[in-house]
């Protein structure tokens, strides 16, 4: 076990950008053909300092999303179980029809490389974030020596 301490902002946006998988968890409350059971699904994501960029076809998660539009998203990285980082946001979903925003939302979504094709059954969306919280822990001996030099390690990133 080690100690937990809440993330900074620059920390919260880092990992919001580098990330490789993030997860959605939705809910539709039972109104349509679901037991009222929260969905929590991964995808594949870009980020842009406001939301995160996806592409899908029509599933579950999407119907869910169009019936709720009120989402969390979560990433998290971890290289020990008393060494790793989350961040949560509170996210609404939102559809993008408009081809500019599209090509945009694919080129985001690219980070940089070659964007994906949009098969014409494709639905390109974004979770733009409302609110962001973050956690991080590490070790105990390192807990108490940044907290020996600061004070307390609240809001520092952490060392992987």
């Amino acid at each position: 076990m080690g100690k937990i301490f809440p993330l900074g902002d620059d920390a919260i946006e880092n990992l919001l950008q580098h990330a490789l998988v993030g997860r959605i968890a939705c809910c539709d409350h039972g109104k349509s053909d679901g037991d009222g059971r929260p969905f929590l699904v991964p995808l594949a994501y870009g980020y842009d300092g406001e939301a995160a960029y996806a592409m899908s076809r029509l599933g579950r998660k999407i119907r869910i999303m169009r019936e709720q539009p009120l989402v969390s998203f979560e990433v998290d990285e971890a290289t020990a179980e008393d060494r790793w980082s989350s961040v949560i946001a509170d996210a609404v979903y939102e559809e993008i029809t408009d081809p500019e925003e599209q090509q945009r939302a694919l080129q985001i979504i690219a980070k940089g490389g070659e964007p994906p094709v949009a098969s014409p059954e494709s639905i390109i969306f974004r979770l733009r974030m409302t609110r962001k919280t973050g956690r991080y822990e590490i070790p105990d001996d390192e807990a108490a020596v940044l907290m020996a030099m600061n004070g307390d390690a609240e809001g520092l990133p952490p060392k992987h």
